[in-house]
């Protein structure tokens, strides 16, 4: 395996990291609100502003974000729930 394809790999390994524990967070959130619904999208910003605040990964976090570097090893099924929950209508909206 050559330089670039194993940089790019742990650089995709990392950003999968990060992007559960910001899921993790996210989660956590949404729990200590009483489980509202509504406001998926609010929690996960919140906390990926807050996993990223203090993180030396937040760079490369954002560059693979920018870019769409595929998470090959991420399974969708982990984040379909979020993604529809902050794309859907709030309630009353």
């Amino acid at each position: 395996m050559d330089h670039d394809t194993r940089r790019k790999k742990q650089q995709v390994f990392m950003t999968e990291l990060l992007e559960r524990k910001i899921r993790l967070h996210a989660q956590h959130l949404y729990d200590q609100r009483g489980r509202r619904e509504g406001l998926a999208l609010q929690d996960w910003v919140e906390a990926e502003s807050q996993v990223l605040e203090n993180s030396i990964l937040a760079p490369l976090y954002h560059r693979t974000r920018e870019s769409n570097i595929p998470t090959e090893n991420l399974d969708s099924t982990e984040t379909e729930p979020v993604v529809a929950d902050a794309l859907a209508p709030e309630a009353g909206a």
